[in-house]
């Protein structure tokens, strides 16, 4: 379990991390989220005691890093999966780190199978591609197989095939009871594998949920979408059941304050022809681009 109560880090007049609260618990995937710039690498770097707090504390188990006696054996991390030295194999560095903390021979030989790097666990890691970096990296953090987990951006530079086996890994050591806290800019990725978000922004909280509640944020949500020959006379008889109807283009209606199944009974009463009718699902982007609208840094110029 990784705890930050009132986590704050300043660099002179600069204020990275300020007064960041959150728990990332066992038997759950946390998605960490936020734009450029919002701390959440100073986050990370904390929790693994290369960055020192300014003020407020951040443990794992209830311990700082620095105090773990093992912590391969109680947090597994990859936060750069490039730094590795680029003239060892994927055995060597995997077998070096297992030398650091009594862990067999055998378990590097597990993880390099678990993680799909048999065919290139005898070559010298500079010559690997983006995708069996992170897989190294990745089998780095399992080596102690640690009951936390901290991965960022673990599926960047990944295949379709080794997106999929992130996801199910993940998924599998949160079923185990582990904490698995993931950082990534990937929505739709996290959307399929997180049960909770932290979210922040300039280095403030700015959501700390499930994603169901994150989901239910969203501009879209709880929005029903109909579309029809005669979008004036359903507009008319929605308005009158105490409809909220926005008229789009093409006969769309977006409709709030009845059920998608009233909606339906409506147009039927009214005479009218659907030719589309579905309740809108938020989308964890759209949530997660309300949330951080005022944390931005970098803003990208219109085309031109």
């Amino acid at each position: 379990m990784i705890t930050a109560e009132a986590l704050t880090k300043r660099y002179g007049t600069t204020t990275a991390v300020d007064g960041l609260s959150f728990t990332a618990r066992p038997g759950t995937v946390t998605g960490f989220l936020g734009p450029n710039g919002a701390g959440k690498s100073t986050t990370m770097r904390m929790v693994l005691g290369l960055e020192r707090p300014t003020s407020g504390t951040v443990t794992v188990d209830g311990q700082r890093y620095a105090d773990l006696p093992a912590p391969l054996r109680t947090v597994g991390a990859m936060l750069d999966a490039r730094s590795v030295h680029p003239g060892r194999t994927a055995f060597r560095h995997l077998l070096a780190l297992a030398r650091t903390h009594g862990i067999p021979r055998s378990r590097v030989d597990e993880v390099i199978g678990l993680t799909g790097l048999e065919s290139v666990a005898g070559k010298r890691v500079k010559g690997f591609s983006l995708g069996m970096g992170q897989r190294l990296g990745i089998a780095g953090a399992l080596l102690g197989d640690p009951a936390t987990l901290m991965l960022d951006e673990p599926v960047n530079g990944l295949d379709p095939d080794g997106v999929l086996w992130v996801r199910g890994l993940v998924r599998n050591l949160a079923a185990e009871g582990r904490t698995v806290f993931l950082s990534s800019h990937l929505m739709h990725e996290l959307a399929l594998c997180a049960d909770r978000v932290v979210v922040i922004g300039r280095g403030r909280l700015l959501a700390d949920a499930s994603i169901q509640e994150v989901l239910e944020r969203s501009e879209g949500a709880g929005r029903v979408r109909v579309r029809t020959v005669e979008p004036d006379v359903l507009a008319q008889a929605l308005v009158h059941r105490g409809a909220d109807v926005v008229a789009q283009q093409d006969g769309v209606l977006h409709v709030r304050g009845v059920p998608v199944e009233e909606v339906g009974a409506v147009a039927g009463r009214a005479g009218v022809t659907v030719l589309e009718l579905a309740a809108e699902v938020g989308s964890l982007e759209a949530a997660y681009l309300e949330l951080t609208s005022g944390s931005v840094q970098y803003h990208a110029g219109g085309s031109r």
